[in-house]
Formats: C-alpha cells, sequence, structure tokens
C-alpha cells in the first residue's frame, strides 16, 4: 500500500515525467548525431556541387582557374582541370579523401564515363576504397577542356570522427545531470504542495493559526492565497456557529426559564388568585408563542439555506400587504410608546411569493424596532421608482459602522458579543431576509450614517403604477 502511494505521488510522478522527457530528448539528440547526420551530411554535399557544377560551368575559360581556385578554398572539394591540350591542372588533389590526381583505375574508369557523355554536366557515385565510404564525382564540360570535381558524401574528418565516439560519454554525463535536474525540480514542485497538504489536515482539524506561505510558483501561490482565504472564511463561520449556537441558547432558555417559573408560581401561589393566575398564564402564552417564532425561524432558514424552500408567485398588492402588517404592531405603539408611521400607494400590484414577502416586511419592521433611537420612531415607505417599487425601513438608531455592513445579513451578528433579548423577533430575521430576497433575485440593501440611523430598503418589480 506504501508502495503504491508513493508511485502514485506528485513527487515520484513529476520526477518520473521530467526523466523521461530528459531520456527522450538525448535519445533524438544521439539519433541525429548517429544515423541521421550522414544523411542530412550527404544531401548538404549533393546540393552543393550541384551549385558548384553550375558556377564552374557558366565560368568563362580566362576566369576558370579564379572560379577553381576559389571553389577549393571555400569548399570541400578537390578539382581537376584537363585541357584540350592534354595538360592536367590539380586543385587540392592531396586533400583528405580525394580521388583525383592518382594512378587508380576505378576512378580513371568514372573519369572516362564522364567524358565520353553526351551531357555536358553529369554525376556518379562511387564508393572509395580508402574509407569505405560514398564520395560523389562530377564532370562539367568547358570550352576549352574538362572538369573534374570530387567530394566524400559522409564526412569522414577526424574531428567527426572524435566527437561521434565521445557521444556515448556526452550522453551518459548529460542523462547524469538531467536526472539530477529533474530531481531538484521534482522536489522544489512537490516540497510546497506536500506543506500544504500538510497544514491543510491542521486546518481540518480546527487550527485556524495555520498560514500557507506563497513560494513564488505562480499555480501554487493562487493555492496558498485560496487557502488563506479559505481559513479566514472558515474562521469566521466557526465564531459565527459557537455564537449562533450561545444566542439561540440564551433565546431559548429565557422563555423556558420564564414558563417553568410562572407555571410554579401558578402552582404554588397564585392558582387560588384568578387575577393573579390569569396575568402568569398570558406570560406563559406569550413565552410560547416567542420561543415558538424562534423554532420557526431556525427551521425556516435552514429550509432556505438548504434551497428545500419553493417560492409560491401569485400577483397581489403589496401597499395592502404592508397596512395590514403595520396594524399588528398597533399593541407595541400603545405599550411600548413606539412611533410607527407608513406612507405607501394605492394598487400597487406586484408577482412575487406573498407570505415570503410578508416575512421579509415583518422582519425589516422588528429589526428598526430594535435598534431605532431615543425617539422610538419607525418610518416606513413605499415608493414608486419607475419601474419597480422600493421599500423602506427607517430608524434613528446608532447606525452601523461601515466596516459591519456585509456581515449584518450574519446569523446573530453583533459587533458587541453580549447578546440581548430583542423586543420583538429573534435575531434571526436580517439573514431570512437576505435569503428570500436572493432567492427572487430581488436587490436589497441598506444606507446607514453612524449616530443618525439606517435604512434598510428591497426592489420588486411592478405590475401597476401607482394611482
Amino acid at each position: 500500500m506504501n508502495i503504491k502511494k508513493k508511485i502514485n505521488s506528485i513527487n515520484f510522478k513529476t520526477l518520473s515525467y521530467l526523466i523521461i522527457f530528459s531520456i527522450t530528448i538525448l535519445f533524438v539528440f544521439w539519433l541525429f548525431q548517429i544515423f541521421f547526420i550522414n544523411i542530412f551530411y550527404e544531401k548538404y554535399q549533393i546540393d552543393t556541387m550541384y551549385e558548384l557544377s553550375n558556377t564552374i560551368y557558366n565560368t568563362s575559360s580566362k576566369e576558370l582557374n579564379t572560379t577553381l581556385e576559389n571553389i577549393v578554398y571555400n569548399n570541400n572539394v578537390c578539382i581537376e582541370f584537363v585541357t584540350e591540350n592534354g595538360e592536367v591542372y590539380e586543385y587540392n588533389t592531396k586533400g583528405f579523401g580525394c580521388l583525383l590526381g592518382r594512378n587508380n583505375s576505378n576512378i580513371d574508369e568514372y573519369k572516362v564515363k564522364l567524358y565520353n557523355s553526351d551531357e555536358d554536366m553529369k554525376a556518379v557515385k562511387l564508393v572509395n576504397p580508402d574509407y569505405k565510404s560514398e564520395a560523389l564525382l562530377y564532370g562539367i564540360r568547358q570550352s576549352n577542356g574538362y572538369v573534374y570535381i570530387f567530394t566524400m558524401l559522409e564526412d569522414i574528418n577526424a574531428t567527426s570522427i572524435i566527437l561521434k565516439n565521445q557521444l556515448i560519454y556526452i550522453m551518459f554525463i548529460a542523462l547524469l545531470f538531467a536526472v539530477l535536474i529533474a530531481f531538484f525540480l521534482s522536489k522544489r514542485i512537490t516540497k510546497p504542495i506536500e506543506e500544504i497538504t500538510d497544514k491543510s489536515k491542521k486546518l481540518a482539524d480546527g487550527d485556524y493559526s495555520v498560514i500557507f506561505e506563497r513560494n513564488g510558483i505562480t499555480e501554487i501561490d493562487d493555492l496558498a492565497d485560496t487557502l488563506n482565504y479559505l481559513e479566514s472564511e472558515i474562521s469566521k463561520t466557526d465564531e459565527f456557529r459557537r455564537d449562533l449556537m450561545a444566542n439561540v441558547s440564551h433565546d431559548l432558555k429565557t422563555p423556558l426559564t420564564m414558563i417553568k417559573a410562572y407555571s410554579e408560581m401558578i402552582r404554588d401561589i397564585s392558582y387560588k388568585n384568578k387575577k393573579k393566575r390569569e396575568e402568569h398564564l398570558d406570560i406563559i402564552i406569550s413565552e410560547t408563542d416567542r420561543l415558538n417564532i424562534l423554532v420557526n425561524d431556525i427551521l425556516t432558514l435552514s429550509k432556505l439555506q438548504a434551497n428545500s424552500e419553493v417560492l409560491n408567485y401569485e400577483e397581489f398588492d403589496l401597499n395592502k400587504e404592508i397596512s395590514n402588517i403595520v396594524k399588528h404592531y398597533d399593541i407595541i405603539k400603545e405599550t411600548e410608546s413606539y412611533i410607527i408611521t407608513y406612507n405607501g400607494c394605492e394598487n400597487a400590484l406586484v408577482y412575487a411569493d406573498r407570505n415570503k414577502i410578508n416575512q421579509v416586511i415583518y422582519n425589516l419592521i422588528n429589526n428598526a424596532i430594535n435598534y431605532t433611537g431615543d425617539d422610538n420612531t419607525v418610518n416606513i415607505n413605499l415608493r414608486d421608482i419607475g419601474e419597480s417599487y422600493i421599500f423602506e425601513v427607517i430608524d434613528h438608531g446608532k447606525g452601523i459602522d461601515p466596516e459591519d455592513i456585509d456581515y449584518i445579513w450574519d446569523k446573530y451578528y453583533k459587533k458587541e458579543k453580549n447578546h440581548k433579548r430583542n423586543v420583538v423577533g429573534t435575531g434571526l430575521g436580517l439573514s431570512i431576509v437576505k435569503n428570500i430576497l436572493t432567492i427572487h433575485n430581488f436587490k436589497f440593501g441598506v444606507n446607514s450614517v453612524k449616530k443618525h440611523g439606517s435604512t434598510f430598503y428591497f426592489e420588486i418589480p411592478k405590475i401597476k403604477k401607482c394611482k
């Protein structure tokens, strides 16, 4: 199992691929040097000889000697020029591998064959008996004689032969260096990945102090940045989770404590006093209702975040719904001295999930009541802004710090960690608002000025303009 895991590791695979790549490159290099070099050299020599023969054929008799000397000087060839009078001029015939200028029956036979040819320029391939390698002999007819030009078609230069023989050693040395470089590169690439893996395991175990370091490789740096961001978000989520548990526990404990306390009071003290008993029962009912609302909000939020809620779209008058909801707060206005105003417009027809939108309106008003200023005033508006209506809830509280704006939609988010009991609602309202408006794809937000209050709003497309 360990061997299989090691073979499948990035380190092993990277090293293997780099070594295979290096061996492939060296093999191709060796192949071209040993097997294909003669093919390329022969083609080059044939093309060169053809060009040189054309040059000689098109040279005048006066300039022929100079041309032949230049050709021999600049190219690895030897030349023999036989005049009409039988005079022989040799150029570089003592050069390495040249067969011209010798008393050799084989070369003489080829020379006679070329000379007797009807063609003005003709080439023949032959074998140099000294090196058992192919050579090329060209015959070019001139106005005052005949020119033979000879070259080897294989590179028999001593330096080239030595280099070919040494290539095997060069290959082994290059392969060794390739393996060392491949090993270094594999370590360079895989080490930061292994470190990230180890730190990721610590992060999974709840250690949020780990830091994923950059190492100069773009892709790994991007991964490290992503994991650092992930760590930050997980840390925030874990903190929110702990706060949520503490706050939910607090909100569950408070009504349960009240229910228990007043139940005991009825049992032990007020069970004979009708007036007191009814007062205590009313408190028990009120706390039970609050507990029921909290549980329902938690269930609603869970469904919304799990995308299991199905929207039931219908056409309805938003103004009428808001007016009915505002009336439900009359008890708050009377008992807590709150001032709640509503400024709307008639026949504000919209198309959405009526119950979900009502839930949004309730939660926004509850939030404003909980955080309004000393004037205890909440202003509610429904305005026509063209293609949509905008619903606004305005309080005159202490406002929200700009850096906290993005977090107020989180469950139970509070800059101050000491949780206090809401006047109305459960503390999950804004998170429910965010989820409902998001699945409706409605624009929403908050405008807040420190010490001057906040305006929460959402926009909803209209069906018919206000009158």
